[in-house]
C-alpha cells in the first residue's frame, strides 16, 4: 500500500487525513524493551507544528500524540505501536471551491483524476503536509534508539530562494549547534531567509529551499549494491515528504563540475579508523555504507497555496477560471520540513541498522 513505509524490520503506516478526526501511525519492527522518553518525543514534535515563528500557517495544532498500543507503560513490548493525534482546528469550508477549481502545483487534479471525483479536498486531504506529523513520531522514537547506537542525525536549512547558510562540515557534523525551530549554521544568513519569506508573505506569495540532512555514526559496510543502495531507499522515502521534488548525496551535481582527482576522497587513517580526507562521496559508495557521514540535500517547492489570483480550470465546465486561494498555508515550507526529513533518516537508518 502506498501510505506504508516499508523497511528489512521496520514498517510504518501512516493513516489519515488533513481535516480527518485524527491521523496517526502504526510502527511495526521496533526492539521490544526501549523506554521511550515522551518529553523529548513532545520537543520534536513542536519543531513541526506550526505556531512558533510568524513564517508558519497560523492554523493551530497541538500535534499531542496518544499512544494506543505496542508500550507496557513507556516501554515497547514488541507490539505494533499505534499513535494518533487529533486534528482540532480545521476550516474545512476554505476548500470548498477547489473541489471543482484545482489548485496550479498541487495534488487537487491529479488526486481528482485517480480517484473519480471522491478524493477529499479538505486542507490537502491525504495529500497534506499535515501527515508528516504522525511520521515525525516515529522518526522522533528511532532517533532515541539511534542514539544507543551511536548515531546522531542533523538537519539544516541550506537555502531559501537564494539565500544559502553554510553546508555542513561534512565530516564533522556532530559539532554543530542548531537552533530548532530555525536550524542554520550562520547567523547572516538565516536574517536573508527571514526577509526572503517575510517579503513574500507581504505579497501573498511563497517560496522554496533546499535542506541539507547528515547521519552521523553509521558504521562502514551497511547497504546493498544496485537496487538496494543506501541512497535509493533514503530517496524513496524522503519522497514521501510532500512539497519534495529533488535529492542529491555528497557533492551531488555540483561534483559534476569537478575534475575527478577534485571530487575523490582520498583514505587515510585516523586513531586508527579508515576514514576519508573529505567527504564529497557523502559517506556512500557503491550503494553502501564508508563509515564517513551520510549527507545528502533535499529540494523542497515553494507552497503552491498562494494568496495570489491564479489560473485553473474548471472540472464541470473545462474551462479556464480565475482562482483565488482562502485559507491558512505557509509561506514558507522549509523550516517545518526540517523535522520530517530528520525523521524519515531516522526510520530509515535504524531499519538498515537492525
Amino acid at each position: 500500500m502506498s501510505s506504508i513505509l516499508k523497511g528489512n524490520k521496520i514498517n510504518v503506516s501512516v493513516f489519515g487525513q488533513s481535516h480527518s478526526k485524527s491521523i496517526g501511525a502504526v510502527i511495526d519492527g521496533l526492539p521490544a524493551g526501549f523506554e521511550i522518553n515522551f518529553d523529548e518525543v513532545s520537543e520534536f514534535m513542536k519543531r513541526r507544528a506550526p505556531g512558533h515563528n510568524s513564517f508558519a500557517t497560523p492554523r493551530k495544532e497541538s500535534d499531542e500524540v496518544q499512544v494506543l498500543s505496542g508500550l507496557v507503560n513507556s516501554t515497547t513490548c514488541g507490539a505494533p505501536i499505534c499513535a494518533k493525534i487529533d486534528n482540532t482546528n480545521t476550516r474545512s469550508q476554505d476548500y470548498d471551491s477547489l473541489k471543482i477549481l484545482p489548485r496550479p502545483s498541487h495534488s487537487d487534479y491529479a488526486a481528482y483524476v485517480k480517484y473519480s471525483g471522491h478524493n477529499d479536498i479538505a486542507g490537502g486531504g491525504q495529500f497534506s503536509g499535515r501527515l508528516t506529523a504522525p511520521l515525525c513520531f516515529a522518526g522522533a522514537v528511532c532517533m532515541q534508539m539511534l542514539r544507543e547506537e551511536g548515531v546522531e542525525i542533523k538537519a539544516h536549512i541550506y537555502s531559501v530562494k537564494d539565500a544559502y547558510d553554510e553546508p555542513f562540515d561534512a565530516c564533522e557534523i556532530q559539532k554543530t549547534e542548531l537552533d530548532p525551530f530555525f536550524p542554520v549554521v550562520d547567523s547572516e544568513a538565516e536574517k536573508k531567509m527571514k526577509d526572503i519569506i517575510d517579503h513574500a508573505r507581504g505579497k501573498g506569495d511563497s517560496v522554496g529551499g533546499i535542506i541539507e540532512c547528515a547521519i552521523s555514526g553509521m558504521p562502514a559496510g551497511v547497504g546493498e549494491p544496485m537496487f538496494d543502495g543506501i541512497e535509493n531507499i533514503i530517496a524513496r522515502n524522503i519522497f514521501a515528504i510532500p512539497a519534495v521534488k529533488g535529492i542529491e548525496f555528497g557533492s551531488g551535481f555540483s561534483g559534476t563540475l569537478k575534475y575527478g582527482s577534485e571530487n575523490n576522497d582520498n583514505f587515510t587513517v585516523e586513531n586508527g579508523k579508515i576514514v576519508t580526507e573529505k567527504n564529497d562521496h557523502g559517506g556512500i559508495l557503491g550503494g553502501i555504507t564508508s563509515g564517513m557521514p551520510i549527507v545528502f540535500r533535499v529540494a523542497i517547492k515553494p507552497t503552491p497555496s498562494i494568496a495570489l489570483p491564479q489560473e485553473s480550470v474548471s472540472l464541470e465546465t473545462n474551462k479556464q477560471e480565475k482562482l483565488e486561494i482562502k485559507g491558512r498555508h505557509d509561506p514558507c515550507i522549509v523550516p517545518r520540513a526540517v523535522p520530517a526529513v530528520e525523521a524519515v533518516a531516522a526510520i530509515t537508518a535504524l531499519d538498515l541498522l537492525l
